[in-house]
């Protein structure tokens, strides 16, 4: 069923591909900015297509099987670009913070095999407070990496004559410890639903 609220989720699943094209050259900060542009306009449709289908009784089987995925999608097509191109790498321990991003896909896709189990015995899993702040952490850590790109362009390591100090690529540097701060609450909640799992599992 096509309606408002699907249509919008089915842009945000879209318009991922058009987004990984202006992130795909490190170096090109007007690509950076219109993907900026471009992400923040996708998050701002994740909130309106939840909102519009429940304020127009509109929720259907086929929102509900959508919005995780679109949500799921984006994520982990950003985190995987942005490392690509060396997004994920800043000061003191280099291209570790990739570890930040790695943790959050593992959840991810652990949650989504869960999820996936939990609904063919009919047990739901709802949505916490922690794992909406986890949502919206994530959300910022990876608009600001790819406002860093537009603003300070491609991180560098600190051997590097040219390297931006910390001061210089704060946004980057917000960017990475929002991800470590959404890494952390990933494992919490991702361990709540573990143990919801594991339960139904005995």
């Amino acid at each position: 069923m096509l309606t408002l609220p699907n249509i919008l989720t089915l842009s945000r699943i879209f318009a991922v591909p058009l987004l990984g094209f202006f992130l795909w050259w490190p170096d090109w900060k007007l690509g950076y900015l219109i993907g900026f542009v471009l992400y923040c306009g996708i998050a701002i449709t994740d909130f309106f297509d939840g909102y519009l289908a429940r304020a127009q009784g509109t929720v259907s089987k086929l929102g509900i099987f959508l919005d995780p995925i679109a949500d799921k999608i984006m994520v982990a097509a950003v985190i995987l670009i942005l490392t690509a191109q060396g997004y994920l790498r800043g000061p003191y321990v280099g291209d570790l913070h990739v570890i930040a991003g790695g943790i959050i896909l593992v959840r991810e896709i652990t949650v989504s095999g869960l999820r996936e189990f939990l609904g063919g015995i009919q047990v739901s899993v709802p949505v916490t407070k922690l794992a909406k702040w986890k949502t919206t952490l994530q959300l910022i850590a990876l608009g600001a990496l790819i406002l860093g790109g537009a603003v300070h362009g491609q991180p560098c390591q600190s051997p590097d004559p040219d390297c931006h100090t910390i001061a210089e690529s704060w946004i980057h540097v917000v960017g990475l410890a929002s991800l470590w701060l959404a890494a952390a609450l990933t494992c919490i909640t991702g361990w709540d639903y573990l143990r919801v799992g594991i339960k139904h599992m005995e």
